[in-house]
């Protein structure tokens, strides 16, 4: 179904969508965003302490909570009738449509492309639940990750930087994220956070409130064995420090 979606309508379903969005905010008094922030603070106070009982009442009913009042948003019903009637349209078109199959020879002029690996990353996507690389010795992938809830910590003393700039970004909406960084390593930070504190090599901001950080060490520009680490956190501190 969608790759039969032109860009334009796309385009066209989330201007509408976003419309929906501000009018909730605007004219109902926040509709069921203020529930669904609710029930996302009693998912993560929940996860937080589920070993015990309270813990897991409150975090099931925080997700029960959340999925009601996601799916009462105007915004949510509208994407949901879009995706049906899309559905609907691009069934019955395929339905009329014959699909030709034309079998495809091989040509001797095709140049072959270099052969390619698929190698697995340090870190899947994760929604809830802390994350942190391992404490044996592992092989150093470039880290792109986003999440909801929980902690993660990134230590690369374990690992073996190559002479080259490596990237951690790390997108994260509720927990900390800790990231450990060999001395002999230069450092790039570049952080932005609606709420929390930061505490960047010795440098510490204590309030963060819808901002930016960059930091980098004083030899980033011109040594090869570098860190470039792009964050953001919606609630939550980031602490980059020596090891």
């Amino acid at each position: 179904m969608f790759q039969r979606l032109s860009t334009d309508t796309f385009n066209w379903i989330l201007i509408v969508g976003v419309i929906l969005f501000v009018i909730e905010v605007a004219f109902f008094h926040g509709g069921m965003i203020v529930s669904a922030l609710f029930s996302a603070a009693f998912v993560y106070v929940g996860w937080k302490n589920f070993s015990q009982l309270w813990g897991k009442v409150l975090f099931w009913l925080g997700v029960i909570g959340l999925i009601f009042a996601i799916l009462n948003m105007l915004a949510v019903r509208f994407l949901i009738l879009a995706a049906i009637v899309l559905f609907l349209i691009n069934y019955s078109k395929s339905k009329q449509e014959a699909q030709r199959l034309q079998p495809k020879l091989p040509r001797d002029d095709v140049v072959s492309t270099d052969p390619i690996i698929q190698l697995k990353p340090l870190f899947d996507h994760k929604v809830f639940g802390d994350q942190h690389t391992s404490e044996m010795s592992y092989q150093w992938r470039d880290i792109n990750i986003h999440g909801a809830f929980g902690d993660r910590i990134i230590d690369l003393s374990n690992t073996v930087l190559p002479n080259d700039t490596v990237v951690i970004s790390v997108r994260h909406m509720v927990g900390n994220i800790i990231i450990y960084v060999p001395y002999e390593v230069e450092i790039n930070v570049h952080h932005s956070s609606v709420f929390g504190r930061a505490h960047i090599l010795g440098e510490d901001h204590l309030k963060l409130m819808n901002q930016s950080l960059l930091y980098q060490t004083e030899k980033y520009d011109t040594t090869l064995s570098r860190v470039k680490i792009v964050t953001s956190l919606l609630s939550g501190d980031i602490e980059v420090k020596r090891i």
